[in-house]
C-alpha cells in the first residue's frame, strides 16, 4: 500500500531545526546577529509554515477484492430472493441503495429513522461543533481590536504632588477621570503556527464528518437489516407453530393408538420429547421478534412503546439482481471510515507543524490609542489623547526539554495515525471481500434450502395422496407435514441472509454517500480546503 513514507515526513519536520539553530544559535539570543535579523525578515514576508505538508496515501496497487474476480452468483428459480445477483465493475452506488429493494414501507422506515434518530443527530452536532471551533482558530489570522472606557472619582491628599490640571473642586482636590481607549494586537504568523493549528482543526472537522457520515450508513443499514430479521422471525415463528400444531397431533394420535394396543409407550414418550422440544423453541423466536420490534422503534428515534404495527415480509422485498462494484482504487475514497482514518493522519501532520513552531520565536505587535480628561465633556478635546505602540519578540530559551519532547511525540502521533490508517484500509478490503464470499455462499445455500424444500413438499403431496388412498397411516403424513415446516424455516433463513448480505455489500462499499446532497459537507468550502491538501 503506497502512503507517504514517515521517514520523509520526520526529516522534512527535522529540517526546520537548521532554521531555528540559525535563530538561535547556542540557544541563546544574538540580537545584534545581521544574520538574525534578515533571517527574521524574510520569514514576515515569506510566512513559511513550518512541518511537513500533508500529502494524501495513495489507493493499494491491486486490481480486484479476492483471488477470484466475483461476477454473478448462482440462482435459484420460483424462489423469493432467488434470483442470481450480477456484480457491475465500477458500477455507481446510489444513494438511497435501499430503495432497490422496491420497499415502500422499509424506505418510510429508513426515512424517518434518518429524520428522527438521536445518535445521527448528535454526530450532525458535533460535526457542527468542529466546523465552529475551525472558524474560532481563523480568528487569529486578523488583528484583535478591543474598546474600553473608565471613569474613576477621587480625592487627591494634599501633600502628593502634582495634581491634575483642573481639578474640578481645587480646594479639595477632588477630581474625576475619564478615560475611553481602543486597544489593537496583532501575532504575525511567521513560522506558520496558527496555519498548521487550523489545517489541523479542519482534518478534525473532516475526520467528524466522517464519522456522521458513517453513522448515516451504518443507520440505514441497521434498519434494512432490522426489517428482514423481522420478516425471517415472523416466518419462522408460523412456521413453529404450525410444527407444534402437527406435533401435538401425532401426540394424540399416539396417545389413542396407545390406548388401542397400537402403539407403544416408547413411541409416544419419545413424540412427547419432541413436542416439548419444539415448544422451548417458540418462547426465544417471540423474544428475538420483540427486540426486533424494538430495535426497529428505537432506530426511528421512538420509545419502545410508540413501536409501529408495521410487519415486514421477505416475499414483498425485491433483491436486486445488479449489484455495483467500485473498483478497489476508488474505494479508499469512498469508504468514510478510511476517509475518517486519512483526515486524523492529516491532522497528526498539521501537529508536528505545531509542535515544531512552538519552539521557535513569536511575534506579537500592539497598540493603544485614547484620551483621558477630568471632565465628561473635555474627552477628545486638544492635549487629552495618548497613545503607544509597541511589538516583542519572544522566543523559548530553556524548558527542561518539554517542547522538544512535543515535538517528537507529534511525530509518534503522526506514525500510529499512519499505522491506523493502514489497518482501517486493509480492514475495507476485508470487509468488501468477507461479503462478496458471503453472498456467493448465501446463493448457494439457498439454492440447497430450496432443493431440501421442493423434495420435503414432494413428500407430503405423496403421502397425503397414499393417506387418501388408504396406504399410508396418518402418522405418516404428519411426519412429513413435519418435514415440510422445518424445510420451511431452513429456507427464510437463507433467503433473509441473501437480503441482509446485499445490504452489507452496499455499506461496505462506502454507501453512495458522495451522491447524497444530504450527506454533503455542511461547509463545502472547508471541505474542498482540506481535500486539496
Amino acid at each position: 500500500m503506497n502512503q507517504p513514507r514517515i521517514d520523509e515526513v520526520v526529516r522534512s519536520a527535522s529540517a526546520t531545526d537548521r532554521v531555528r539553530d540559525a535563530i538561535l544559535p547556542s540557544g541563546a539570543w544574538r540580537l545584534s546577529s545581521w544574520r538574525y535579523l534578515l533571517a527574521l525578515l524574510m520569514m514576515l514576508l515569506a510566512g513559511c509554515a513550518v512541518g511537513p505538508d500533508f500529502k494524501r496515501p495513495a489507493a493499494p496497487d491491486v486490481s480486484d477484492y479476492t483471488a477470484k474476480p466475483a461476477t454473478s452468483t448462482a440462482g435459484t428459480a420460483d424462489v423469493a430472493g432467488g434470483e442470481s445477483q450480477q456484480f457491475a465493475r465500477g458500477g455507481e452506488i446510489p444513494a438511497d441503495w435501499w430503495r432497490l429493494f422496491h420497499s415502500p414501507a422499509l424506505n418510510a422506515l429508513i426515512e424517518q429513522s434518518l429524520a428522527h434518530n438521536p445518535d445521527l443527530k448528535a454526530a450532525q452536532a458535533a460535526l457542527a461543533v468542529a466546523h465552529e471551533n475551525t472558524l474560532a482558530q481563523r480568528g487569529a489570522y486578523y488583528p484583535a481590536v478591543d474598546g474600553s472606557f473608565s471613569a474613576s472619582r477621587q480625592r487627591q491628599s494634599q501633600q502628593v504632588a502634582p495634581t491634575p490640571n483642573y481639578p474640578v473642586v481645587p480646594e479639595e482636590y477632588l477630581f474625576s477621570f475619564f478615560t475611553p481607549q481602543l486597544s489593537i494586537s496583532y501575532a504575525p504568523d511567521v513560522f506558520g503556527l496558527n496555519r498548521r493549528t487550523v489545517e489541523s482543526l479542519q482534518a478534525q472537522q473532516q475526520s467528524v464528518r466522517f464519522q456522521m457520515i458513517a453513522a448515516h450508513i451504518t443507520l440505514s443499514t441497521n434498519v434494512v437489516a432490522a426489517a428482514v430479521q423481522q420478516a425471517s422471525l415472523r416466518a419462522q415463528v408460523a412456521a413453529t407453530r404450525d410444527l407444534i400444531a402437527i406435533n401435538a397431533k401425532m401426540v394424540k394420535l399416539l396417545r389413542y393408538q396407545l390406548d388401542k394396543g397400537y402403539a407403544g409407550r416408547l413411541d409416544l414418550a419419545a413424540q412427547e420429547s419432541q413436542l416439548a422440544q419444539l415448544q422451548a423453541t417458540l418462547p426465544p423466536l417471540l423474544t428475538q421478534l420483540d427486540r426486533q420490534n424494538n430495535l426497529l422503534a428505537v432506530l426511528a428515534g421512538r420509545l419502545p412503546s410508540e413501536a409501529s404495527a408495521q410487519a415486514f415480509d421477505l416475499a414483498s422485498l425485491h433483491l436486486p439482481q445488479q449489484l455495483p462494484l467500485s473498483l478497489p482504487s476508488r474505494l479508499v475514497a469512498q469508504r468514510p471510515d478510511v476517509r475518517q482514518a486519512e483526515a486524523n493522519m492529516h491532522a497528526a501532520s498539521a501537529q508536528i507543524g505545531v509542535a515544531i513552531a512552538n519552539r521557535l520565536p513569536n511575534i506579537s505587535l500592539s497598540a493603544n490609542a485614547g484620551s483621558t480628561a477630568v471632565a465628561m465633556g473635555q474627552v477628545f478635546k486638544t492635549g487629552t489623547g495618548f497613545w503607544s505602540i509597541g511589538a516583542d519578540i519572544a522566543a523559548p530559551i530553556f524548558h527542561g526539554g518539554s517542547l522538544l519532547h512535543q515535538e517528537r511525540a507529534a511525530k509518534a502521533a503522526y506514525v500510529e495515525a499512519a499505522e491506523q490508517y493502514r489497518s482501517t484500509v486493509l480492514t475495507a478490503f476485508q470487509n468488501v471481500a468477507d461479503t462478496l464470499a458471503a453472498l456467493q455462499h448465501d446463493a448457494e445455500s439457498l439454492q440447497a434450502a430450496a432443493k431440501a424444500a421442493d423434495a420435503a413438499k414432494l413428500t407430503l403431496d405423496l403421502s397425503q395422496r397414499q393417506y387418501q388412498a388408504g396406504y399410508a397411516s396418518y402418522l405418516a403424513l404428519l411426519s412429513a407435514e413435519q418435514g415440510y415446516q422445518q424445510s420451511r424455516i431452513a429456507l427464510v433463513q437463507a433467503q433473509a441472509s441473501r437480503y441482509a448480505d446485499t445490504a452489507a455489500l452496499f455499506q461496505a462499499l462506502g454507501g453512495g454517500w458522495w451522491h447524497d446532497a444530504g450527506a454533503a459537507p455542511i461547509h463545502a468550502t472547508a471541505t474542498r480546503d482540506s481535500d486539496e491538501k
